[in-house]
């Protein structure tokens, strides 16, 4: 089980990484995510269609990264 600081960081990286995709346009699939973040004006389906820069698909590669690193569920 993941200490109380390790999944509020979890939480942290999650909500970072699709407050990215929300921004782009994504279309949540989750009902976690659906609620936490809706997908009004949602325009794509699938994430590797979703238009970001280079250095946003890069910080989306790290905070996926790190949430692995500290075992964090999604």
């Amino acid at each position: 089980m993941l200490s109380g600081s390790a999944s509020s960081s979890c939480e942290e990286l999650w909500t970072e990484k699709n407050t990215i995709f929300k921004a782009a346009g994504y279309c949540f699939r989750t009902s976690q995510a659906i609620q936490a973040f809706g997908n009004a004006g949602c325009q794509f389906d699938d994430e590797a269609d979703v238009p970001l820069s280079a250095r946003r698909r890069e910080q989306v590669v790290q905070l996926r990264a790190t949430a692995k690193a500290l075992g964090c569920a999604r």
